[in-house]
């Protein structure tokens, strides 16, 4: 499979490509794309696929065995056409904020608490994020989302490189995910923030921190032992 094209260019907002499979008339397969598929809490993309001056809206993305597959609106589209592409931008770039956000947040639950995180989803509005701290509190987390903020004024650079299976076993901090690394992948991709946390990670990310704005936190949850609940917005 070649590697989809916002693993590279998160801010890609259009491209040309070719329809290469049609399912029921309105799941279809491209030859390349940027559509994000549903996956690691973060929404998958919408936005159009273009043929001479039809627009068909992408209303959903997600991936199966390995394929990503754009559910448009109707029919249309055969195997051979050439297409552009073009992503609902606004959208797209608020879940890449809320995702580089939910990112520094987990660096600072990690090295501050040794949390892991176990569930998060990303909206528009606010982005859940559930992890294991033992030792927990509301004031802490508080001053968590406070830290990075501080850190955010810093406006460190966000970098993407490639690791092999064997160099992310070696360095087990590099999977901030409860449940580990996923099976049946030799090639990780990391995320850096400049030279305080880097992970591995397969979504839209911006380039640089004040890109986030300010993290406001909404509400905490105590949900059982060692299992919490935090929500927060961007402004």
């Amino acid at each position: 499979m070649v590697r989809a094209l916002y693993m590279d260019n998160s801010y890609l907002k259009s491209w040309n490509t070719k329809v290469v499979s049609v399912t029921d008339g309105k799941y279809i397969l491209l030859e390349q794309t940027a559509f994000y598929p549903k996956g690691g809490g973060q929404p998958w993309d919408e936005g159009f696929i273009i043929k001479n001056d039809l627009k068909f809206k992408v209303i959903y993305v997600d991936k199966f065995s390995g394929y990503i597959s754009h559910e448009v609106d109707k029919i249309g589209l055969k195997v051979g056409d050439e297409v552009s592409c073009e992503i609902d931008w606004e959208r797209r770039y608020t879940f890449m904020r809320y995702h580089t956000a939910s990112h520094l947040i987990s660096s600072i639950l990690y090295k501050r608490a040794d949390a892991k995180i176990t569930g998060n989803q990303i909206e528009l509005d606010k982005t859940r994020m559930d992890f294991s701290m033992q030792d927990y509190s509301p004031e802490k987390l508080r001053d968590f989302v406070e830290e990075a903020n501080k850190l955010i004024e810093q406006d460190l650079s966000i970098t993407i490189d490639y690791m092999s299976r064997e160099e992310v076993i070696v360095k087990p901090e590099l999977a901030r995910l409860a449940v580990g690394l996923p099976e049946k992948i030799s090639e990780f991709r990391i995320i850096r923030i400049g030279d305080i946390d880097e992970q591995v990670d397969g979504g839209t990310h911006i380039k640089h921190l004040k890109e986030i704005g300010k993290i406001e936190l909404i509400k905490t949850v105590n949900k059982c032992k060692n299992n919490r609940r935090m929500y927060f917005k961007l402004k």
